[in-house]
């Protein structure tokens, strides 16, 4: 428990630093374009909710969220490096943030948005590669970044995702009237135990993760990278990555864009979480 409890405190310590460090930018108006150093000063720039030397408007203040000035904001929040975020689409995203009678905002504490922490472990001696997922929680009076899920390719190998038990071993359906007594015989062969589970048996690798770091075969290391996901706009899902460049576009950007129905949101969450 005690290597849990270090590894859950160096990722949140790690979010805490990326997510809550209140450094603003300072200057001109030109300096509006400068990093985006913090992920709390990318969603205040998204809401109009700071001037352009950092100073945060007070929630009755007619400046605070003004819509009128949003665009401007919103659009030094791409990456301009990256010519799959075309202006077409860009200027779309922004007329629907920004819409007089219907604008939208970004909520830290809201739900529908998680970060991807991206580290190295050692399993079994080897260095592996692996992805945590967290997201916010509300506990007493305060919030909390709570793991959520985590993906590591060598738990793909060791339960495929999808299996095909058509020509392999099976519980009889007449099995419950023999108590079931052929488990024994099925649970012997770790071989084919996928074979006994339903097509769309998938295992908690999170909960994985967690039994071989108690086990002691999982170690782990250090972070490479982090992504923030957001899902929270309506019609739309974005991923901020954090550039360490020279120039006005760094920091904390967007990255990468869809446009994706409401309906069908959860599916692409899933996949991003990777829980299927």
């Amino acid at each position: 428990m005690k290597k849990l409890f270090l590894i859950a405190f160096t990722l949140l310590s790690f979010l805490e630093l990326k997510a809550q460090n209140l450094n603003y930018f300072k200057g001109s108006e030109g300096e509006l374009y400068a990093e985006t150093k913090q992920v709390n000063q990318f969603i205040r720039r998204f809401n109009n909710e700071e001037d352009l030397s950092g100073k945060k408007f007070a929630p009755d203040s007619p400046e605070y969220r003004d819509n009128t000035r949003r665009s401007g904001y919103v659009r030094i929040l791409f990456d301009g490096k990256d010519p799959n975020l075309t202006t077409e689409i860009k200027e779309k995203f922004i007329k629907d943030v920004t819409k007089a009678d219907n604008p939208q905002f970004l909520e830290f504490r809201g739900k529908d948005w998680y970060a991807e922490v991206t580290a190295h472990f050692y399993y079994k001696g080897r260095e592996e590669e692996g992805k945590i997922f967290l997201a916010l929680e509300q506990e007493n009076m305060g919030f909390k970044w709570s793991l959520v899920g985590a993906h590591f390719d060598f738990f793909d190998e060791m339960f495929p995702a999808k299996h095909d038990s058509t020509n392999g071993s099976f519980l009889h359906p007449m099995s419950h009237e023999i108590d079931f007594m052929n488990l024994k015989k099925a649970l012997k062969n770790d071989e084919s135990l996928l074979d006994y589970t339903r097509k769309d048996f998938y295992p908690d690798q999170l909960t994985l993760m967690f039994y071989e770091i108690e086990k002691g075969n999982l170690t782990f290391e250090t972070i490479s990278k982090v992504y923030f996901h957001f899902f929270q706009v309506d019609g739309w899902y974005f991923k901020i990555s954090e550039f360490n460049r020279s120039g006005y576009n760094s920091g904390w950007l967007i990255s990468s864009i869809s446009e994706v129905e409401n309906k069908d949101k959860e599916v692409l969450k899933r996949y991003i979480l990777r829980q299927d």
